[in-house]
């Protein structure tokens, strides 16, 4: 899983400029001396007024806010080398925390600088020691992929746990998986849904599906429909795939939801171009009817057949097909071809690295319940 941490206090820069006040001096005017005929006293000449005085220039408010990071904002820009030098000298003159998980993203994923995992590991624990929840993310995915050391599921349970306790989302989701899984922990659907509500709070699309399908199936917290589909809203503005799915049929049955047949149509095909059967096979049935839509036979077979390559079968599809004539038919298959020769081959590469992970060593070990992208 590729990982960018997310840092705050990113603030401008509070520029205190100083204001002069310009004093003027008093001048005082001459005395003038009468010419008469008589002497007389002389007159005591009138005092001259004094200048204004000149205004003084009012230095701008200082702005609030911690410093900005100009480490992450180098990242942030693609100056990894320079990311680099900043994060360094900020994490041995501060031990700030943030510099030293971003200096673990740079050597873990080799930007600017060699690639090294020990090293990555080795800023991640500083990081983590001084409480960041990015670091101890990082440590958590680290130790499930068996990176710079050994794979250690439990390890890695236990960072997930640390970093969700600092209202990590993703680590929230990952650990709610693992109460699902129920092998590190317990079973445990209520545990695992207090940790998805953290996640889905949190705008974690994965999270707001997960959740949704408890309260759909009153797994750990009561059945609710109204309340999975709103979940399923959410993650699919999110464009989870799944969550677009199970919306979509929501919306086509008004399942807790107000019936509407086209934005259902529009969902299933959305989800449909991002290779999913269940979509791809519900979008035939529509065609093929036109419910929601309006009928077209041939985009139904095809997508039919593109549901069928990848696995989902259908027999009143399948006997809707065969009742095309030739000519639609030949144009369907025409079309979906493309599609079931990419499907044909990523199951036959799948096929393969499962083969191939089966005769490496460890292979029996637990499969790793990573956080989805």
């Amino acid at each position: 899983m590729r990982w960018i941490p997310a840092f705050a206090g990113m603030t401008g820069i509070a520029i205190l400029s100083l204001g002069f006040v310009a004093v003027a001096s008093a001048q005082n005017a001459p005395a003038r001396h009468v010419a008469a005929a008589k002497p007389a006293p002389a007159k005591k000449p009138a005092p001259a007024p004094a200048p204004a005085p000149q205004p003084a220039q009012a230095a701008p408010p200082a702005q609030k806010g911690p410093a900005p990071d100009l480490a992450f904002g180098a990242f942030q820009r693609g100056y990894y080398i320079t990311a680099f030098a900043l994060a360094t000298g900020r994490a041995a003159n501060t031990n700030d925390a943030k510099s030293m998980t971003l200096l673990g993203e740079l050597y873990a994923n080799g930007l600017g600088i060699p690639q090294d995992d020990a090293k990555a590991a080795s800023w991640y624990r500083l990081a983590a020691a001084r409480g960041d929840a990015n670091a101890m993310f990082a440590l958590a995915m680290f130790d499930l992929q068996g990176r710079g050391e050994p794979r250690n599921r439990a390890d890695s349970a236990k960072w997930l746990a640390a970093a969700a306790k600092l209202g990590h989302p993703i680590a929230a989701y990952d650990l709610a998986l693992l109460y699902i899984e129920g092998e590190l922990f317990p079973r445990d659907f209520p545990r695992a849904a207090e940790l998805l509500r953290q996640a889905a709070d949190g705008g974690n699309p994965q999270a707001q599906y997960a959740l949704g399908t408890l309260y759909k199936d009153g797994r750990g917290v009561p059945r609710d429909m109204k309340e999975a589909v709103h979940l399923f809203a959410l993650a699919a503005l999110g464009d989870q795939t799944d969550a677009e799915v199970e919306y979509g049929i929501a919306l086509f049955n008004g399942d807790g939801v107000e019936r509407n047949q086209p934005l259902a149509t529009e969902l299933f095909r959305k989800a449909a171009l991002k290779g999913n059967p269940i979509a791809q096979d519900r979008l035939a049935l529509i065609l093929a009817h036109g419910v929601g839509t309006k009928a077209d036979p041939i985009e139904a077979a095809k997508w039919h057949l593109i549901a069928k390559a990848a696995g989902d079968t259908d027999i009143d599809l399948d006997v809707f097909v065969s009742q095309l004539d030739a000519t639609a038919r030949a144009t369907a298959e025409q079309r979906a071809e493309p599609w079931v020769a990419f499907i044909k081959q990523a199951i036959a590469a799948r096929t393969a690295a499962q083969a191939q992970q089966q005769q490496a060593p460890g292979a029996n070990a637990p499969a790793p319940a990573e956080a989805k992208k």
